[in-house]
This record gives structure tokens, sequence and C-alpha cells, in this order.
């Protein structure tokens, strides 16, 4: 009888087991003990095109496999910057500060970019190298710019004269020569990539005598005031010298070294940092570099005329002015007085000799 109980109980078991097969749904219900995994959350779709992604960079080699491997992540390199707007030079800044006219807009008017600003940079085009200029007017300040090109054996540390470029108050280009080196010494280094200047530069024919230009330089500079950066260096090629009361030197002027922590500044970190002006981009100008002196000048005046006060006092020729102002009103006090005689004549004459006496 138990033997009989238990092939029934199993035949039982198997036919349950049949129906519950056919039963059974065809999706598995989630169970909620299990925890989730991020495939889990993940869509199929996504999780297919995951692994598809995974099958494709696996036979990828190099670069490409880490291009497409990183695609989905930012970028860690710097966005690129848009390019400034080209800054005016030096002619045309100070154009537009004689005419009061925004620098940016006459930059715009003329279509400059800040490579190609030395050929056409002024209303008025330059005749380079045309030695004097007759049409400009010199004016008390004058701004100095020179050139020049390496001697003796490497690297060529001595330099000659090979350029020279003066320009008025208003940037107006008084003067611009090349310059012959002397005869008996001959040029190792151009100098190109500054200097600008080229062996053609300085041949006969195109290039000034030293003796001519230095006499057409020191006659324009005779009584008047010097503006440069530098200056000591283009006056010794010039073989030069200059009262150091008529010398405004903007590599000098306290407010501009206060920029380079006390040492000389360039040239073109001032135009840049005070103008807001590009210069020296590549081959150097003596004319733009002259005008871009001037206009860090015409910027300080006041401050490069208290400065020179203060080292030299009031000048010889406002000392002469003031005694002969004194000496009119004296004049013209005795004068008006009239009518005193010969007698008064000599008095007068007499207090006149004892003024000039005291002043001296």
């Amino acid at each position: 009888m138990p033997g009989v109980e238990l092939q029934t109980l199993s035949s039982n078991w198997k036919n349950l087991q049949k129906s519950l097969q056919k039963d059974k749904p065809t999706t598995i219900a989630p169970n909620p003990l299990k925890r989730k995994t991020t495939s889990d959350a993940l869509p199929e779709s996504h999780s297919n095109g995951v692994k598809r992604k995974k099958l494709e960079t696996r036979n990828i080699q190099g670069p490409e496999r880490r291009r497409r491997k990183m695609g989905s992540y930012p970028s860690k390199e710097p966005p690129v910057q848009p390019k400034p707007a080209a800054s005016p030079s030096a002619s045309l800044a100070l154009f537009a500060e004689d005419n009061d006219i925004p620098a940016a807009d006459v930059t715009a008017a003329y279509k400059l970019d800040r490579v190609n600003t030395a050929a056409a940079s002024t209303p008025q085009r330059d005749v380079l190298n045309s030695g004097l200029n007759p049409a400009a007017v010199p004016g008390k300040y004058i701004a100095l710019d020179c050139e020049m090109v390496g001697t003796g054996p490497p690297p060529a540390t001595d330099s000659v004269l090979a350029r020279v470029s003066l320009v008025n108050y208003h940037g107006q280009l008084l003067y611009d020569s090349y310059v012959l080196p002397p005869p008996n010494i001959a040029i190792t280094d151009y100098r190109t990539f500054v200097s600008g200047i080229q062996p053609h530069h300085l041949r006969p024919g195109t290039a000034r005598p030293f003796r001519l230009v230095q006499r057409d330089v020191a006659a324009l500079l005779a009584g008047r005031v010097l503006v440069g950066h530098a200056l000591k260096n283009d006056l010794a090629v010039l073989v030069l010298a200059h009262p150091q009361r008529d010398i405004r030197d903007t590599a000098r002027h306290a407010a501009f070294r206060k920029l380079s922590a006390g040492r000389t500044p360039a040239l073109k970190r001032l135009a840049r940092e005070v103008l807001g002006v590009e210069i020296q981009g590549g081959e150097h100008s003596s004319v733009e570099d002259a005008r871009a002196a001037m206009l860090l000048f015409r910027r300080e005046k006041v401050a490069f005329e208290e400065e020179n006060a203060r080292r030299w006092g009031r000048s010889r020729r406002r000392g002469q002015a003031a005694v002969r102002e004194a000496e009119e009103e004296d004049e013209e006090g005795t004068e008006e007085e009239g009518g005193g005689g010969a007698a008064d004549g000599k008095k007068s004459s007499a207090r006149k000799k004892k003024k000039k006496k005291g002043r001296r």
C-alpha cells in the first residue's frame, strides 16, 4: 500500500509540473529583492548601442580608437578666442588724436591690418628715403629713431647707422634716409628680421653718405626738444650730442618704467599697453617707432615737463624771456612818467643798470 501511494504521488507531481509549465507567463516579473544594476536601468536600444559601440572600437587601434572612446566626453582644450580687432598704427593714432577722431574709426576707414601699417598708415602717404621734407614744419618737438646693422666678427655686436627718421609733433615725416656705411667697415649682419634693412638699401645711389645725413639731422635738432626711446643709442651711432635738458626719453620716464618694475621698458610694450597700438610686428620701421615715441610723449607731456623741471629747473630760455619782459615794463613805465627832463632820464637809466647788475 505505501508503495502504491508513492507512485501515485510522484505521478501527480509530474502532472502538476506540466500544468505549471503551460500556465507560466512569457515575461518574468521583476524580483523586488533583487538589486538593480546599470544595465537594468538602461533601455534595450541603448544597451545594444553600447555593446555595438564596444564591438566596433575593439578592432580599431591607435589615436582613432582613443578619439572614438573619448568622443562623448567634453574637450579639455581651451575654447578658441575670437581674433581682436585690428589696432591702429602709431601714424593713425597721431592723426586721430590731432583731429579728435576715435583711432578705431580711422583704422576701419582705411582698412588697415596690424601687419602692413608701415606702407600706408597715414592719410598722407610718406615718401620714404626722400631725405629732407620741405613741406613739413619741424616745430619745437622732434622725434628721432634709427635702425642699425651689425659689424665685426660673429655675433656682430658692433653697430653702424643704416637708417634715420625724424617726425614732428604731429607725426609728419621731416626726414628719412638710408645711410651708407663707412667704406672701411664691412657689414656682417643686416639684422633684416628686426631692422628691415636689406643689402640693396645701403648701396650708392640709394643711401646717402653718413656726413651728409649727420649734418641734416644736426640742423633739424638744433635748438629743439628731442623725443625718442633709448636715445642714447641713436645719438651714439649718429655721433651727435644734444643738451640733456632738451631730451625727452620714453625709456627713462618714471611712469613708464613702473610698467616694467623699474627696468627699461620696450617700446613695443609701451605702445601696446599705454597707447593700444601695435608696432614691430615683424621688421621694424624707424618712421613708425619715432611716431610711437612722439605719441607716448604727448600722452604724458605734462608729467614729462614736470619731471624735467624738477631735474633741471626753469629753462634758460624762459629765464631770458622773463628778463626781457621786465626790461620792457621798466621802459614803458619811464615813458608814461615823461617830461622829467635830462635829469630824470639819467636817473631812470641808472635804475636800469642797477637792476641788470642785481639780476646777474
